[in-house]
């Protein structure tokens, strides 16, 4: 939920555990930007991500997993930074190696040789077998990797932990036709493999905001819909009254309030049970009032009622504008969710002129944010599928695609929506 394409805030500088400095035919891979907790009884234990710990891992059902991504085939040597005491057991590649932690102080503990066949991501799971001394199996900082893998793609402590671990995020900008366009149709599915808590797919972007819907967790979900003031602040609370998004009207059983902290405006949200593997259809207008301002209206279409239901409309001052910045993006919101892959597919886009005609949007330019541009996660990924668009991110998987790319979809571009804006409220 950030503020144009990339909507990626300024990288935060996080302070991290000091580790002694690797030889330069190796690389460190922390805890804090690629590990994860995969596994356990309700996942109790947690990653310190500012102090690079690894706190309460005292079961030994819990997973640590880290990631990283090698690029060339060879020998691999691998090492931990880690202290306690402790037996764990370390796997990945196909093997799994019993050792021993016995330091109060993180120091070096060689894992062993492992073979790498061909490139891309590697996942290193860590388990606890025995605490020795001690209330937990201690704290394992980073994996050390050398050999001829090195060097290896992974978040580094120069980058923002909160951001890597997320993933990038992925959007499709759309074409839209040269004449001043009104409203923006869009559908979304998201596949029962896509359809992950703590994700925002977001449907209708524009240039100044984004209307799309979220699995919040695993018993809520709701569709969002926010327009930013042209207030440049992150607290909500500054904006001077003369700048601040104004709420015209809304839907029934829709929440308004303020947001900040990614930018600040104003914000509407319904609680709605969509479902995955169904169609959720989307409309969003923009026209400005003819006194220096913009109206911002979003329809969402209630499969369960069968009708187009105001979400709200809101009046942004300081600005004369019709549609622009028509786009579409994929995010997980949650870092300790960021190992998991998440999809949405988009398709049948139309764009509405000012005099009434519908006519196909069909090309749509591929883009990640900062944190797949620098190279600091590789596993994100658009096109064309079936009749229209596809997002994914995250999971660590392999065939990532370059960002810039663009895509022509070739379903539907005779059939217009079928909307009576006559009966819309």
């Amino acid at each position: 939920m950030k503020r144009g394409f990339l909507h990626f805030v300024s990288l935060v500088v996080i302070s991290f555990l000091v580790l002694p400095v690797a030889a330069q035919s190796e690389s460190v891979v922390t805890l804090s930007g690629n590990g994860y907790i995969t596994a356990g009884p309700e996942k109790n234990a947690f990653i310190d991500e500012q102090h690079c710990e690894l706190r309460n891992w005292n079961n030994a059902e819990t997973v640590v997993s880290f990631y990283f991504r090698v690029e060339k085939i060879g020998k691999m040597e691998v090492a931990l930074k880690a202290k306690g005491h402790s037996r764990i057991e370390v796997s990945l590649l196909g093997k799994t190696k019993k050792i021993k932690i016995d330091s109060d102080t993180l120091a070096r503990v060689n894992v062993g040789t492992f073979k790498v066949k061909e490139p891309g991501y590697v996942k290193m799971d860590v388990r606890g077998i025995k605490i020795k001394n001690g209330e937990d199996f201690g704290n394992v900082a980073a994996v050390i990797v050398g050999g001829d893998a090195v060097p290896v793609v992974c978040v580094g402590p120069e980058f923002s932990t909160h951001f890597g671990r997320r993933g990038s995020s992925v959007h499709l900008g759309y074409g839209l036709p040269e004449e001043n366009v009104e409203w923006f149709y869009n559908e979304v599915v998201v596949p029962e493999e896509g359809d992950i808590p703590s994700s925002y797919y977001m449907v209708c972007g524009f240039g100044q905001g984004y209307f799309g819907m979220q699995n919040n967790s695993p018993h809520k979900r709701r569709v969002l819909f926010s327009v930013w003031s042209p207030y440049e602040t992150d607290n909500a609370a500054e904006i001077p009254d003369s700048l601040r998004v104004v709420l015209l009207k809304k839907g029934e059983n829709v929440q308004v309030q303020d947001f900040g902290n990614e930018g600040s405006g104003g914000q509407s949200f319904m609680h709605y049970e969509w479902k995955p593997g169904e169609r959720c259809r989307f409309l969003m207008g923009i026209r400005p009032d003819g006194n220096g301002n913009t109206v911002y209206t979003a329809y969402f279409f209630d499969n369960h009622k069968c009708k187009w239901q105001l979400v709200a409309s809101f009046r942004r001052p300081k600005i004369t504008t019709w549609y622009t910045g028509a786009h579409s993006f994929l995010e997980n919101f949650n870092p300790a969710m960021g190992y998991i892959n998440r999809k949405a597919c988009y398709s049948n886009q139309w764009a509405r002129t000012v005099d009434g005609r519908w006519l196909p949007v069909t090309h749509a330019r591929f883009t990640c944010d900062a944190t797949g541009h620098q190279r600091q996660r590789l596993d994100y990924r658009g096109g064309v599928e079936g009749e229209g668009f596809f997002l994914t991110m995250g999971g660590f998987f392999d065939d990532y695609l370059k960002s810039g790319t663009w895509f022509e979809r070739t379903g539907n571009v005779t059939e217009a929506p079928d909307i009576d804006f006559s009966t819309l409220e």
